[in-house]
């Protein structure tokens, strides 16, 4: 089969967020299995420097704004990337400063409409293999707003490549005004409640959703959840069609097990696995956790549990409930608490507050630092991810394959991945984390207080831990979902 997979964004290539750590696993999955597969992305400034062996393959023009747009496309290989990879190359448009989305003072880029519909236009004429590439895919997998317009312009052509839309996360719908609709030439009878229009903008995760052959995001659950009003952000009605249709499907995100591997992590100090060294290693690297903040020797040398945090500090993330139980904790166990992340301003302030106020009890970094991160994961006991949604999640799965025991809130991918340690789990020997069912400060203490208290049980833990490190994430696991669902797609139309 050949595969065009779309996206904004890939790790090691550029990353933000999630998807990034998606795109760039999951075609080089599909390549195990034997399949050809191309990685496109917009050639953003940064990019250029992570590349190699870079060609130029065609050059051609789109329609943007109320202008024709002159688009390059090189071809080029990255080290971690194990499919090639297509830059479509508008400088104009991409080679800026800051993140993908982002100016440099963190606003949105006034032109970000026009920025991802030149992008999508320019994957459909790739994928209808009309730019002299002499390659045409089987199938266009695209994936966020970003690449709604992709399954939505592809649906006008004939002899096309089926679709899949995958969405990552609901909260962000590519919302743009009539005057983006109208000057992209886009066709009219597009624009009605039935179409891509949504509260008098233009949706372009509607678009993706309500084109593509199959929709799915990244967790069974969360594929379950966004047709629902509470998470649908008011897409439920056509997100309740494709249910209907049964073309909505959920299927887990995989982490990359080279790179999130206690065995051979490069960024921890002591490795290990399920069946060596696991019990002495983990000590140690927690001495080596919290050596990073200087502490005194007594702090580091003490067998009192470490919880961690690694994550964005905004309301969605459960930051808030945290903040709000972390002093009774504090007072009745004798817990410490590591934190990795930013966001928003006042939770950054509360938690270097907290830091000074409890300076061998809590330890924050406010930032993003990969190798502190992978500290966290191996040299934690537990690990806080108290999410109100979590379309899938990643630092869940990197837990349990560390041993470092989550405590999760019951949702999306979170409650997916993670099995509550409950009397009759622990006994089944299924039991891999802690899970409390209602964001509340009430729900998330217990839960946290209970988990501190069985981590005084050895044997029960070591238990828990063993079945943790006993689940496969891997994606090749993923990777055979989706072709599955590949083979389905071009049976029911």
């Amino acid at each position: 089969m050949k595969i065009l997979f779309a996206a904004s964004e890939a790790h090691p290539l550029i990353k933000t967020g999630g998807l990034a750590d998606v795109s760039g696993s999951l075609p080089s999955a599909y390549a195990k299995f034997k399949h050809h597969t191309k990685l496109v992305l917009p050639a953003y400034g940064d990019v250029w420097e992570k590349v190699t062996d870079v060609k130029e393959l065609t050059d051609f023009m789109v329609g943007g704004c109320n202008r024709d747009v002159h688009v390059r496309v090189f071809k080029a290989k990255a080290e971690g990337l194990d499919t090639p990879v297509w830059l479509v190359d508008v400088p104009d448009l991409f080679n800026r400063p800051g993140n993908p989305y982002l100016s440099p003072e963190g606003d949105d880029w006034w032109d970000n409409g026009e920025r991802f519909a030149v992008f999508s236009k320019a994957v459909v004429e790739i994928a209808m293999d009309r730019v002299g590439l002499n390659w045409k895919p089987d199938l266009v997998h695209s994936n966020d707003w970003q690449t709604g317009l992709v399954p939505a312009l592809l649906s006008i052509e004939e002899e096309r490549p089926q679709t899949l839309f995958t969405i990552h996360n609901m909260a962000y719908a590519g919302l743009f005004p009539k005057s983006l609709f109208e000057s992209l030439s886009l066709p009219w009878h597009w624009w009605t409640l039935e179409g891509i229009e949504f509260y008098n903008n233009m949706s372009m995760l509607k678009a993706g959703i309500l084109f593509a052959d199959w929709v799915n995001t990244v967790s069974p659950t969360y594929a379950r959840e966004i047709c629902f009003p509470e998470y649908a952000y008011g897409l439920e009605g056509v997100l309740q069609k494709r249910q209907d249709e049964e073309r909505l499907v959920g299927i887990l995100n995989g982490i990359d097990t080279e790179i999130w591997n206690p065995k051979k992590d490069t960024y921890i100090k002591r490795h290990y696995d399920l069946e060596k060294g696991r019990v002495a290693a983990k000590k140690e690297n927690k001495k080596d956790l919290l050596r990073f903040w200087d502490l005194p020797d007594e702090v580091i040398e003490s067998p009192a549990p470490v919880v961690g945090f690694v994550g964005r500090l905004v309301p969605q993330k459960g930051i808030d409930l945290v903040l709000e139980v972390i002093h009774e904790v504090i007072e009745q166990t004798d817990a410490r608490f590591v934190f990795v992340g930013s966001g928003d301003s006042t939770y950054e302030y509360l938690l270097s507050e907290l830091a000074h106020q409890y300076p061998s009890r809590v330890m924050v970094y406010i930032g993003y630092s990969e190798a502190l991160a992978h500290k966290v994961e191996a040299g934690s006991d537990l690990f806080l991810m108290p999410s109100r949604f979590e379309p899938c999640g990643l630092n869940q799965m990197y837990s349990l394959v560390y041993g470092t025991l989550p405590i999760v809130h019951h949702t999306g991918g979170l409650a997916d991945t993670v099995v509550n340690a409950t009397e009759e789990n622990i006994k089944e020997e299924t039991a891999t984390g802690f899970v409390f069912y209602d964001p509340s400060y009430h729900a998330l203490k217990s839960t946290l207080l209970h988990a501190l208290y069985l981590y005084t049980k050895t044997r029960t833990w070591q238990k828990i831990q063993r079945a943790a490190m006993s689940v496969d994430f891997g994606w090749e696991k993923s990777a055979k979902q989706y072709l599955s669902l590949f083979k389905a797609t071009g049976k029911k139309k």
